[in-house]
């Protein structure tokens, strides 16, 4: 069974098209800078040379077009014809209180069309690609796995905001979560790789990068995430503001005369690590420009890692203790000195890092914590696609 993920932000697409007997990947690409002059493409299929190319990309249908003619050509491609498809699977966000899997219908693209105005970057492009299959590929299903779907379950009292309880019932404000495909992929290696169970196992799995969420797992189930009714809550992020008292909306609109529209694209665009560095939101611009001496990058840097901690200590007492830390992400892979930072001072939790270990592991899976260490710390590289390659699989298998 052939099935095809495809994964899309604000300007990017990516793609994977997955054999899912041996679960391997025959082709992977991907498009950048989409809606400019100035886009860039780039395609593999197993034994071929890596494609690169600069083109014009207005929008996300001209990536697609390329994507198809690279998957079916027959030099460079993967697939024969559109038929060996079984399905297309999206990584989708959020389509208000439903199954975290299901076929895009158009009830459901009606659903997460509601809630565009709080996950502008992320809805409309997957609205908008998704009418794009639609038409190019006829009767194919086209299966979303939603990254609100490993926390659907919750407890009541982790997803409840302390609002009018119609609310809740009547518009679906609620704590969703997301980042779920990958700590649900990121719980589940990680006791792989460790050679044990999920049952009985209480996980904080920290996923971290330009989007960051922590999320506390417990017999392999979410409990909870730091993430609520948009992507804009939680950890501090690349350019998104994290956690803020709501009231700030009120007096900004008071005292900068702000319009909501105006708020909205700061919030999103201009906030989180770039808006206190004013620098940029990459991890590694701010380590780089605080050894040279910018307090406000060193200012960014101390912020994430305090919210990374402060959810920590919060789920270790919701779990009711802590069996395996992991970090996963571009900064959870590759930020050697975030994750050292992030781990001091846990070690009444019994996390002991080996910092030998931690200097080494910049990328792949990796233990980096030290032989006495209670608390096993370990580096996951997340696979997300591979998650929505198999519920996508399951439920076409399903539907059969």
């Amino acid at each position: 069974m052939k099935v095809l993920v495809v994964n899309l932000g604000s300007t990017s697409l990516k793609y994977k098209l997955f054999e899912m007997q041996g679960e391997s990947v025959l082709a992977a690409g991907g498009a950048e800078r989409v809606k400019s002059q100035t886009g860039a493409f780039f395609h593999r299929a197993v034994g071929g040379p890596e494609q690169r190319m600069e083109l014009p990309l207005p929008d996300h249908d001209a990536a697609i077009d390329i994507m198809l003619g690279k998957l079916l050509d027959p030099g460079f491609g993967a697939l024969k014809n559109p038929g060996e498809l079984a399905a297309i699977g999206f990584k989708t966000v959020l389509a208000g209180d439903l199954p975290g899997t299901l076929l895009l219908t158009d009830e459901v693209i009606a659903g997460m069309e509601r809630y565009n105005v709080i996950l502008p970057a992320h809805n409309p492009p997957y609205i908008s690609a998704i009418r794009t299959f639609q038409r190019l590929l006829p009767g194919k299903p086209l299966i979303g796995v939603f990254e609100t779907g490993f926390h659907r379950d919750r407890p009541g009292y982790a997803t409840i905001y302390g609002l009018p309880y119609s609310w809740y019932d009547e518009l679906g404000i609620r704590k969703y979560g997301y980042h779920g495909n990958s700590h649900r992929y990121v719980s589940q290696r990680v006791c792989e790789i460790l050679g044990c169970g999920q049952q009985g196992l209480k996980i904080i799995s920290c996923h971290l990068g330009g989007s960051s969420s922590v999320c506390a797992v417990k017999d392999g189930r979410s409990l909870d995430v730091s993430m609520g009714f948009s992507a804009q809550s939680g950890i501090i992020n690349s350019t998104r503001n994290g956690d803020l008292d709501p009231f700030t909306i009120f007096y900004l609109v008071q005292e900068k005369k702000l319009t909501l529209e105006e708020i909205s694209n700061v919030l999103n665009n201009q906030s989180g690590l770039a808006g206190i560095s004013g620098l940029s939101g990459d991890i590694r611009d701010l380590e780089q420009a605080a050894v040279s001496g910018n307090e406000r990058a060193q200012l960014a840097l101390d912020v994430m890692v305090y919210d990374v901690k402060r959810y920590i200590g919060a789920y270790v007492a919701i779990l009711g203790g802590l069996d395996i830390l992991t970090f996963a992400g571009g900064i959870g892979e590759k930020g050697v000195h975030m994750r050292s930072r992030i781990c001091a001072g846990l070690e009444f939790f019994g996390v002991k890092l080996d910092e030998g270990l931690n200097s080494l592991a910049r990328g792949g899976e990796a233990v980096i914590s030290g032989n006495d260490s209670r608390v096993k710390v370990v580096i996951v590289p997340t696979n997300e696609e591979l998650m929505v390659a198999r519920e996508t699989a399951r439920m076409t298998l399903d539907a059969h």
